[in-house]
């Protein structure tokens, strides 16, 4: 455990979630994920999450596994075609994660999403912090796209609004 992520975490903690995002922000990316599961039969969730405290901080808990908790807590996996995703944002780490239902990701692969990752936090370390969310949401919906185009008018199993945390 590094103490330098300790104390990062402890002082960026949940209000700078807030601050880079705000309710704006967070309206834009809910139409971008609109939008793109327009084009798709998938389902796309956006979760940002300032800092990790309490037992998942002092656990070391990585943001990969943090992210595959979130996963599982907003059942992104109880989708009809198995083609969730969860685009995951741990602030205080600057770590994008995307988990994947395994009908999209036996598609996609582990690669693919770990670019669209990288370009993600490319345009975090230019504070850019909006511009890079829509990015990956619109990079996430091509794929599905490519692999579940969207047949007609489909059911929103989850919702569009993004989540802080």
């Amino acid at each position: 455990m590094s103490i330098r992520r300790i104390g990062r975490h402890l002082v960026q903690h949940h209000w700078r979630a807030k601050r880079v995002f705000p309710k704006a922000a967070l309206d834009r990316i809910e139409q971008a994920i609109a939008r793109g599961e327009a084009t798709h039969s998938g389902q796309v969730r956006f979760a940002v999450e300032g800092a990790l405290d309490g037992a998942p901080l002092f656990r070391n808990q990585p943001a990969r596994e943090r992210a595959l908790d979130v996963f599982s807590h907003l059942r992104i996996w109880d989708t009809a075609h198995n083609n969730g995703v969860l685009i995951y944002l741990l602030l205080a780490d600057r770590d994008v994660e995307i988990v994947a239902d395994r009908g999209i990701d036996a598609q996609v692969g582990a690669e693919r999403w770990e670019q669209i990752c990288r370009a993600m936090e490319a345009e975090f370390r230019s504070g850019q912090f909006e511009r890079g969310v829509i990015g990956g949401i619109e990079a996430v919906s091509r794929e599905l796209a490519r692999h579940f185009p969207s047949s007609g008018p489909h059911p929103n199993e989850l919702p569009d609004k993004p989540v802080v945390m």
